[in-house]
Protein backbone atom coordinates (compact mmCIF):
# COMPACT_ATOMS: atom_id res chain seq x y z
CA UNK A 1 0.00 0.00 0.00
CA UNK A 2 1.11 3.57 -0.77
CA UNK A 3 0.51 5.51 2.42
CA UNK A 4 0.04 8.94 0.83
CA UNK A 5 -2.62 7.88 -1.69
CA UNK A 6 -4.06 4.72 -0.23
CA UNK A 7 -3.44 2.91 -3.50
CA UNK A 8 -1.35 -0.16 -4.25
CA UNK A 9 2.22 0.19 -5.59
CA UNK A 10 3.34 -1.49 -8.78
CA UNK A 11 4.84 -4.94 -8.35
CA UNK A 12 8.37 -6.06 -9.29
CA UNK A 13 7.51 -6.56 -12.96
CA UNK A 14 6.87 -2.86 -13.58
CA UNK A 15 10.11 -1.90 -11.86
CA UNK A 16 12.37 -4.17 -13.87
CA UNK A 17 10.57 -3.10 -17.04
CA UNK A 18 11.62 0.44 -16.12
CA UNK A 19 15.22 -0.60 -15.57
CA UNK A 20 15.14 -2.47 -18.89
CA UNK A 21 13.98 0.68 -20.67
CA UNK A 22 16.66 2.81 -19.01
CA UNK A 23 19.44 0.39 -19.92
CA UNK A 24 18.25 0.23 -23.51
CA UNK A 25 18.45 4.01 -23.77
CA UNK A 26 22.13 4.24 -22.90
CA UNK A 27 24.63 1.76 -24.27
CA UNK A 28 28.17 1.46 -22.94
CA UNK A 29 30.37 3.16 -25.49
CA UNK A 30 27.63 2.66 -28.07
CA UNK A 31 28.45 -1.07 -28.10
CA UNK A 32 27.14 -2.79 -25.01
CA UNK A 33 23.93 -2.37 -23.08
CA UNK A 34 23.62 -2.75 -19.33
CA UNK A 35 23.32 -6.21 -17.83
CA UNK A 36 21.12 -6.97 -14.85
CA UNK A 37 20.26 -9.84 -12.57
CA UNK A 38 16.67 -10.11 -11.41
CA UNK A 39 16.06 -12.44 -8.45
CA UNK A 40 12.74 -12.93 -6.69
CA UNK A 41 11.95 -15.15 -3.71
CA UNK A 42 9.77 -18.12 -4.55
CA UNK A 43 7.37 -17.07 -1.75
CA UNK A 44 6.75 -13.59 -3.20
CA UNK A 45 3.09 -13.06 -4.17
CA UNK A 46 4.10 -12.14 -7.76
CA UNK A 47 6.35 -15.16 -8.28
CA UNK A 48 4.33 -16.76 -11.10
CA UNK A 49 4.39 -13.54 -13.14
CA UNK A 50 8.15 -13.42 -12.59
CA UNK A 51 8.71 -17.02 -13.69
CA UNK A 52 6.85 -16.46 -16.96
CA UNK A 53 8.22 -12.94 -17.59
CA UNK A 54 10.22 -13.94 -20.67
CA UNK A 55 7.48 -15.71 -22.56
CA UNK A 56 7.24 -12.84 -25.04
CA UNK A 57 9.95 -12.16 -27.64
CA UNK A 58 12.36 -9.32 -26.76
CA UNK A 59 11.02 -9.19 -23.22
CA UNK A 60 13.63 -8.16 -20.62
CA UNK A 61 16.57 -8.81 -22.93
CA UNK A 62 18.93 -6.94 -20.56
CA UNK A 63 18.04 -9.21 -17.65
CA UNK A 64 19.05 -12.59 -16.40
CA UNK A 65 16.29 -13.96 -14.17
CA UNK A 66 16.62 -16.44 -11.31
CA UNK A 67 14.20 -17.70 -8.70
CA UNK A 68 15.33 -17.72 -5.08
CA UNK A 69 14.40 -21.23 -3.93
CA UNK A 70 14.23 -21.15 -0.14
CA UNK A 71 14.93 -24.05 2.20
CA UNK A 72 11.26 -24.04 3.19
CA UNK A 73 10.21 -24.31 -0.45
CA UNK A 74 12.58 -27.22 -1.08
CA UNK A 75 11.15 -28.98 1.97
CA UNK A 76 7.61 -28.37 0.66
CA UNK A 77 8.66 -29.72 -2.73
CA UNK A 78 10.04 -32.87 -1.14
CA UNK A 79 6.84 -33.34 0.88
CA UNK A 80 4.60 -32.55 -2.15
CA UNK A 81 2.65 -29.88 -0.28
CA UNK A 82 1.56 -26.28 -0.55
CA UNK A 83 3.65 -23.42 0.78
CA UNK A 84 2.73 -19.84 1.81
CA UNK A 85 3.21 -16.65 -0.20
CA UNK A 86 4.48 -13.84 2.01
CA UNK A 87 3.97 -10.09 1.65
CA UNK A 88 7.55 -8.77 1.85
CA UNK A 89 6.39 -5.53 3.50
CA UNK A 90 4.09 -6.87 6.20
CA UNK A 91 5.37 -10.43 6.53
CA UNK A 92 1.79 -11.68 6.35
CA UNK A 93 0.62 -14.67 4.33
CA UNK A 94 -1.27 -13.64 1.18
CA UNK A 95 -2.00 -17.03 -0.33
CA UNK A 96 -0.64 -20.50 -0.99
CA UNK A 97 0.76 -22.37 -4.00
CA UNK A 98 1.61 -25.98 -4.58
CA UNK A 99 5.38 -26.43 -4.57
CA UNK A 100 5.32 -29.10 -7.27
CA UNK A 101 3.25 -26.90 -9.60
CA UNK A 102 5.59 -23.95 -9.13
CA UNK A 103 8.73 -26.05 -9.59
CA UNK A 104 7.31 -27.68 -12.70
CA UNK A 105 6.62 -24.24 -14.17
CA UNK A 106 10.18 -23.12 -13.44
CA UNK A 107 11.68 -26.18 -15.09
CA UNK A 108 9.38 -26.02 -18.10
CA UNK A 109 10.28 -22.36 -18.76
CA UNK A 110 13.98 -23.13 -18.27
CA UNK A 111 13.68 -26.06 -20.69
CA UNK A 112 11.96 -23.81 -23.21
CA UNK A 113 14.27 -20.75 -23.16
CA UNK A 114 16.98 -21.19 -20.50
CA UNK A 115 15.29 -19.01 -17.88
CA UNK A 116 14.64 -18.61 -15.09
CA UNK A 117 17.72 -19.99 -13.44
CA UNK A 118 17.65 -20.91 -9.78
CA UNK A 119 19.62 -19.66 -6.80
CA UNK A 120 19.76 -21.25 -3.36
CA UNK A 121 20.18 -18.00 -1.47
CA UNK A 122 19.74 -19.63 1.94
CA UNK A 123 22.85 -21.69 1.14
CA UNK A 124 24.59 -18.51 -0.02
CA UNK A 125 23.87 -16.86 3.33
CA UNK A 126 24.95 -19.91 5.31
CA UNK A 127 28.36 -19.41 3.68
CA UNK A 128 28.21 -15.58 3.90
CA UNK A 129 31.29 -14.59 5.96
CA UNK A 130 29.79 -11.25 7.00
CA UNK A 131 26.24 -12.41 7.73
CA UNK A 132 26.39 -10.41 10.98
CA UNK A 133 26.31 -7.28 8.84
CA UNK A 134 23.65 -8.22 6.30
CA UNK A 135 21.97 -10.97 4.31
CA UNK A 136 22.66 -11.39 0.59
CA UNK A 137 19.60 -11.00 -1.65
CA UNK A 138 21.10 -10.98 -5.15
CA UNK A 139 24.18 -11.50 -7.31
CA UNK A 140 25.91 -9.86 -10.23
CA UNK A 141 24.43 -10.55 -13.72
CA UNK A 142 26.33 -13.81 -14.27
CA UNK A 143 25.52 -15.16 -10.83
CA UNK A 144 29.05 -15.84 -9.59
CA UNK A 145 29.28 -12.95 -7.13
CA UNK A 146 26.69 -12.76 -4.32
CA UNK A 147 26.77 -9.18 -3.05
CA UNK A 148 25.33 -7.01 -0.30
CA UNK A 149 23.91 -3.62 -1.34
CA UNK A 150 26.61 -1.35 -2.84
CA UNK A 151 29.34 -4.01 -2.87
CA UNK A 152 31.29 -4.38 -6.11
CA UNK A 153 32.86 -7.09 -8.25
CA UNK A 154 36.65 -7.18 -8.14
CA UNK A 155 37.54 -10.32 -10.02
CA UNK A 156 40.57 -11.94 -11.62
CA UNK A 157 41.22 -15.31 -13.22
CA UNK A 158 44.35 -17.44 -13.55
CA UNK A 159 44.99 -19.30 -16.80
CA UNK A 160 45.46 -22.87 -15.59
CA UNK A 161 46.71 -24.02 -18.98
CA UNK A 162 49.87 -22.00 -18.31
CA UNK A 163 50.44 -23.91 -15.08
CA UNK A 164 51.13 -27.27 -16.69
CA UNK A 165 54.48 -28.99 -16.19
CA UNK A 166 55.09 -30.76 -19.49
CA UNK A 167 58.13 -32.70 -18.30
CA UNK A 168 56.32 -34.21 -15.32
CA UNK A 169 52.83 -34.21 -16.90
CA UNK A 170 51.44 -32.59 -13.76
CA UNK A 171 50.12 -29.25 -12.55
CA UNK A 172 52.97 -26.88 -11.71
CA UNK A 173 51.80 -26.02 -8.21
CA UNK A 174 54.88 -23.98 -7.37
CA UNK A 175 54.14 -21.65 -10.30
CA UNK A 176 50.42 -21.62 -9.57
CA UNK A 177 51.02 -20.76 -5.92
CA UNK A 178 53.15 -17.75 -6.80
CA UNK A 179 50.56 -16.51 -9.30
CA UNK A 180 47.83 -16.83 -6.65
CA UNK A 181 49.84 -14.79 -4.16
CA UNK A 182 50.59 -12.06 -6.70
CA UNK A 183 46.97 -11.99 -7.90
CA UNK A 184 45.52 -11.64 -4.38
CA UNK A 185 47.95 -8.80 -3.65
CA UNK A 186 47.03 -7.13 -6.94
CA UNK A 187 43.27 -7.42 -6.42
CA UNK A 188 43.55 -6.09 -2.88
CA UNK A 189 45.45 -3.07 -4.20
CA UNK A 190 42.73 -2.48 -6.79
CA UNK A 191 40.29 -1.76 -3.94
CA UNK A 192 42.40 1.18 -2.77
CA UNK A 193 43.45 2.42 -6.23
CA UNK A 194 39.98 2.32 -7.79
CA UNK A 195 37.88 5.41 -8.51
CA UNK A 196 34.33 4.63 -7.37
CA UNK A 197 31.23 6.02 -9.12
CA UNK A 198 29.42 6.89 -5.88
CA UNK A 199 30.47 7.19 -2.24
CA UNK A 200 28.20 4.35 -1.05
CA UNK A 201 29.99 1.83 -3.29
CA UNK A 202 33.39 3.07 -2.14
CA UNK A 203 32.42 2.83 1.53
CA UNK A 204 30.95 -0.66 1.32
CA UNK A 205 33.75 -2.04 -0.86
CA UNK A 206 36.37 -0.76 1.58
CA UNK A 207 34.49 -2.25 4.53
CA UNK A 208 34.33 -5.81 3.22
CA UNK A 209 37.30 -5.68 0.83
CA UNK A 210 35.90 -8.63 -1.13
CA UNK A 211 37.94 -10.00 -3.99
CA UNK A 212 37.21 -12.94 -6.28
CA UNK A 213 40.19 -14.81 -7.65
CA UNK A 214 39.25 -17.66 -9.96
CA UNK A 215 40.50 -19.73 -12.85
CA UNK A 216 40.08 -20.18 -16.59
CA UNK A 217 41.64 -22.64 -19.02
CA UNK A 218 40.50 -25.60 -16.92
CA UNK A 219 39.41 -27.63 -19.96
CA UNK A 220 42.74 -26.92 -21.66
CA UNK A 221 44.58 -28.11 -18.56
CA UNK A 222 42.60 -31.36 -18.53
CA UNK A 223 43.51 -31.98 -22.18
CA UNK A 224 47.21 -31.63 -21.41
CA UNK A 225 46.84 -33.96 -18.44
CA UNK A 226 45.06 -36.47 -20.68
CA UNK A 227 41.85 -36.33 -18.60
CA UNK A 228 38.41 -36.30 -20.27
CA UNK A 229 36.13 -33.57 -18.88
CA UNK A 230 33.32 -36.03 -18.14
CA UNK A 231 35.23 -38.32 -15.81
CA UNK A 232 35.89 -39.00 -12.13
CA UNK A 233 39.48 -37.89 -12.72
CA UNK A 234 38.26 -34.48 -13.90
CA UNK A 235 36.07 -34.03 -10.81
CA UNK A 236 39.04 -34.94 -8.60
CA UNK A 237 41.29 -32.52 -10.50
CA UNK A 238 38.72 -29.74 -10.08
CA UNK A 239 38.62 -30.25 -6.31
CA UNK A 240 42.39 -30.52 -6.04
CA UNK A 241 43.25 -27.42 -8.04
CA UNK A 242 40.56 -25.20 -6.49
CA UNK A 243 41.40 -26.35 -2.96
CA UNK A 244 44.97 -25.28 -3.68
CA UNK A 245 43.97 -21.90 -5.16
CA UNK A 246 41.60 -21.14 -2.29
CA UNK A 247 44.12 -22.22 0.35
CA UNK A 248 46.94 -20.12 -1.10
CA UNK A 249 44.58 -17.17 -1.55
CA UNK A 250 43.66 -17.33 2.14
CA UNK A 251 47.34 -17.58 3.10
CA UNK A 252 48.13 -14.40 1.16
CA UNK A 253 45.05 -12.61 2.48
CA UNK A 254 46.11 -13.51 6.03
CA UNK A 255 49.61 -12.21 5.34
CA UNK A 256 48.18 -8.93 4.07
CA UNK A 257 45.82 -8.79 7.04
CA UNK A 258 48.74 -9.11 9.43
CA UNK A 259 50.68 -6.40 7.62
CA UNK A 260 47.89 -3.97 6.67
CA UNK A 261 45.01 -4.93 8.94
CA UNK A 262 41.94 -7.12 8.49
CA UNK A 263 38.91 -5.87 6.58
CA UNK A 264 36.87 -3.44 8.75
CA UNK A 265 33.86 -5.80 9.05
CA UNK A 266 36.12 -8.52 10.48
CA UNK A 267 34.81 -8.22 14.08
CA UNK A 268 31.82 -10.56 14.34
CA UNK A 269 32.53 -12.22 11.00
CA UNK A 270 33.02 -15.89 10.27
CA UNK A 271 36.75 -15.31 10.00
CA UNK A 272 36.98 -13.82 13.50
CA UNK A 273 35.22 -16.91 14.86
CA UNK A 274 37.84 -19.03 13.06
CA UNK A 275 40.63 -16.73 14.26
CA UNK A 276 41.71 -15.87 10.71
CA UNK A 277 42.44 -12.16 10.44
CA UNK A 278 42.10 -11.97 6.67
CA UNK A 279 42.51 -8.82 4.64
CA UNK A 280 39.50 -9.74 2.49
CA UNK A 281 36.04 -11.01 3.47
CA UNK A 282 36.08 -13.28 0.41
CA UNK A 283 38.99 -14.38 -1.76
CA UNK A 284 37.73 -16.71 -4.50
CA UNK A 285 35.11 -16.67 -7.28
CA UNK A 286 34.68 -18.63 -10.52
CA UNK A 287 33.70 -16.14 -13.24
CA UNK A 288 32.67 -16.95 -16.84
CA UNK A 289 35.73 -15.15 -18.37
CA UNK A 290 34.19 -14.88 -21.84
CA UNK A 291 36.25 -11.98 -23.19
CA UNK A 292 39.41 -12.39 -21.13
CA UNK A 293 39.76 -16.08 -22.00
CA UNK A 294 39.61 -15.11 -25.68
CA UNK A 295 42.38 -12.59 -25.07
CA UNK A 296 44.40 -15.18 -23.14
CA UNK A 297 43.80 -17.84 -25.79
CA UNK A 298 42.39 -20.43 -23.43
CA UNK A 299 39.12 -22.19 -22.67
CA UNK A 300 36.47 -20.17 -20.85
CA UNK A 301 36.26 -20.39 -17.06
CA UNK A 302 35.66 -23.98 -15.97
CA UNK A 303 33.59 -24.79 -19.07
CA UNK A 304 34.47 -27.63 -21.44
CA UNK A 305 35.49 -26.84 -25.01
CA UNK A 306 32.60 -25.46 -27.02
CA UNK A 307 34.00 -26.82 -30.25
CA UNK A 308 37.11 -28.39 -31.76
CA UNK A 309 37.01 -26.44 -35.02
CA UNK A 310 34.91 -23.72 -36.61
CA UNK A 311 34.81 -21.45 -39.64
CA UNK A 312 36.16 -17.93 -39.37
CA UNK A 313 34.49 -15.56 -41.83
CA UNK A 314 36.98 -13.16 -43.45
CA UNK A 315 36.30 -9.72 -44.93
CA UNK A 316 36.54 -11.06 -48.48
CA UNK A 317 33.90 -13.70 -47.60
CA UNK A 318 36.48 -16.49 -47.50
CA UNK A 319 36.00 -19.05 -44.76
CA UNK A 320 39.06 -20.19 -42.84
CA UNK A 321 39.02 -23.22 -40.56
CA UNK A 322 40.15 -22.42 -37.02
CA UNK A 323 41.21 -25.51 -35.06
CA UNK A 324 41.89 -25.84 -31.35
CA UNK A 325 45.71 -25.62 -31.18
CA UNK A 326 46.21 -28.63 -28.94
CA UNK A 327 43.91 -30.80 -31.03
CA UNK A 328 45.82 -29.70 -34.14
CA UNK A 329 49.11 -30.65 -32.47
CA UNK A 330 47.80 -34.06 -31.44
CA UNK A 331 46.36 -34.66 -34.92
CA UNK A 332 49.67 -33.80 -36.57
CA UNK A 333 51.71 -35.81 -34.06
CA UNK A 334 49.44 -38.83 -34.57
CA UNK A 335 49.44 -38.41 -38.35
CA UNK A 336 45.73 -37.94 -39.06
CA UNK A 337 45.65 -34.18 -39.64
CA UNK A 338 44.43 -32.81 -42.96
CA UNK A 339 42.60 -29.69 -44.05
CA UNK A 340 39.79 -31.82 -45.44
CA UNK A 341 39.37 -33.65 -42.14
CA UNK A 342 39.24 -30.37 -40.20
CA UNK A 343 36.53 -29.12 -42.53
CA UNK A 344 34.65 -32.35 -41.90
CA UNK A 345 34.93 -31.69 -38.16
CA UNK A 346 33.36 -28.26 -38.64
CA UNK A 347 30.56 -29.57 -40.82
CA UNK A 348 29.87 -32.46 -38.42
CA UNK A 349 29.72 -30.17 -35.40
CA UNK A 350 32.18 -32.37 -33.51
CA UNK A 351 34.48 -35.35 -33.74
CA UNK A 352 32.58 -38.15 -32.00
CA UNK A 353 31.16 -39.62 -35.21
CA UNK A 354 34.33 -39.28 -37.30
CA UNK A 355 35.98 -42.70 -37.45
CA UNK A 356 39.19 -41.34 -39.03
CA UNK A 357 39.99 -39.86 -35.63
CA UNK A 358 41.32 -42.44 -33.13
CA UNK A 359 38.89 -43.46 -30.39
CA UNK A 360 41.17 -42.35 -27.54
CA UNK A 361 41.45 -38.87 -29.08
CA UNK A 362 37.68 -38.65 -29.47
CA UNK A 363 37.28 -39.68 -25.82
CA UNK A 364 39.65 -36.95 -24.64
CA UNK A 365 38.40 -34.09 -26.80
CA UNK A 366 34.79 -34.06 -25.69
CA UNK A 367 32.90 -30.80 -26.16
CA UNK A 368 29.94 -29.18 -24.45
CA UNK A 369 27.38 -31.07 -26.53
CA UNK A 370 29.04 -34.43 -25.83
CA UNK A 371 28.95 -34.12 -22.05
CA UNK A 372 25.98 -35.33 -20.00
CA UNK A 373 24.46 -32.68 -17.67
CA UNK A 374 25.41 -34.67 -14.55
CA UNK A 375 29.10 -34.12 -15.29
CA UNK A 376 28.59 -30.38 -15.79
CA UNK A 377 26.91 -30.21 -12.38
CA UNK A 378 29.51 -32.35 -10.64
CA UNK A 379 32.32 -30.15 -11.96
CA UNK A 380 30.47 -27.05 -10.76
CA UNK A 381 29.91 -28.59 -7.34
CA UNK A 382 33.58 -29.61 -7.08
CA UNK A 383 34.72 -26.03 -7.65
CA UNK A 384 32.03 -24.63 -5.36
CA UNK A 385 33.35 -26.63 -2.38
CA UNK A 386 36.47 -24.48 -2.39
CA UNK A 387 35.09 -21.15 -3.58
CA UNK A 388 34.04 -18.37 -1.18
CA UNK A 389 31.58 -16.70 -3.50
CA UNK A 390 29.86 -18.66 -6.27
CA UNK A 391 30.56 -20.40 -9.58
CA UNK A 392 29.49 -19.32 -13.06
CA UNK A 393 28.70 -22.42 -15.10
CA UNK A 394 26.21 -23.27 -17.83
CA UNK A 395 24.66 -26.73 -17.73
CA UNK A 396 24.17 -27.62 -21.38
CA UNK A 397 21.47 -29.94 -22.67
CA UNK A 398 20.89 -31.29 -26.17
CA UNK A 399 17.73 -30.24 -27.99
CA UNK A 400 16.30 -33.70 -27.32
CA UNK A 401 16.47 -33.20 -23.53
CA UNK A 402 13.20 -33.45 -21.62
CA UNK A 403 11.67 -31.17 -19.00
CA UNK A 404 12.17 -33.99 -16.51
CA UNK A 405 15.92 -33.97 -17.17
CA UNK A 406 16.06 -30.24 -16.44
CA UNK A 407 14.08 -30.88 -13.27
CA UNK A 408 16.54 -33.59 -12.20
CA UNK A 409 19.46 -31.21 -12.84
CA UNK A 410 17.99 -28.55 -10.55
CA UNK A 411 17.41 -31.11 -7.81
CA UNK A 412 20.91 -32.52 -8.24
CA UNK A 413 22.44 -29.05 -7.91
CA UNK A 414 20.62 -28.60 -4.61
CA UNK A 415 21.73 -32.00 -3.33
CA UNK A 416 25.38 -31.35 -4.25
CA UNK A 417 25.58 -27.97 -2.49
CA UNK A 418 25.65 -25.66 -5.50
CA UNK A 419 24.59 -22.06 -4.86
CA UNK A 420 22.63 -21.83 -8.09
CA UNK A 421 22.24 -23.28 -11.55
CA UNK A 422 21.71 -22.10 -15.11
CA UNK A 423 20.65 -24.46 -17.88
CA UNK A 424 20.70 -24.08 -21.64
CA UNK A 425 19.12 -26.42 -24.15
CA UNK A 426 20.55 -26.23 -27.66
CA UNK A 427 17.81 -25.14 -30.04
CA UNK A 428 18.29 -25.63 -33.80
CA UNK A 429 18.38 -22.49 -35.93
CA UNK A 430 14.95 -21.20 -37.03
CA UNK A 431 13.18 -23.42 -34.49
CA UNK A 432 10.28 -21.66 -32.79
CA UNK A 433 7.72 -22.76 -30.25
Amino acid sequence: MVRSTGSVASGPHQFYEGIQYGDGSGETGGKRRGANMGILRVDHPDIMQFITAKEQDNELTNFNLSVWLTDDFMAALKDKRDYPLIDPASGEETGRLNAIDVFDTITEKAWRNGEPGIVFMDEVNRKNPISHYGQVESTNPCGEQPLLPYESCNLGSINLSRCYDKKKNTIDYKKLGQIVADAVHFLDNVIDANHYPISEIREMTLRSRKIGLGVMGFADLLLRLGIPYDSEEAVAAAEEVMAFVDGKAKEKSAELGKRKGAFPLYPGSRWEKENKALRNATATTIAPTGTISMIAGCSSGIEPLFGIAYYKQCLDNDKLVEVHPYFEKVAKDRGFYSKELMEKVVESGGIQAIEEIPADVRRLFVTTRDIAPEWHIRIQAAFQRYTDNAVSKTINFPFSATVEEVRDAYLSAHALGCKGLTVYRTVPAMCRF
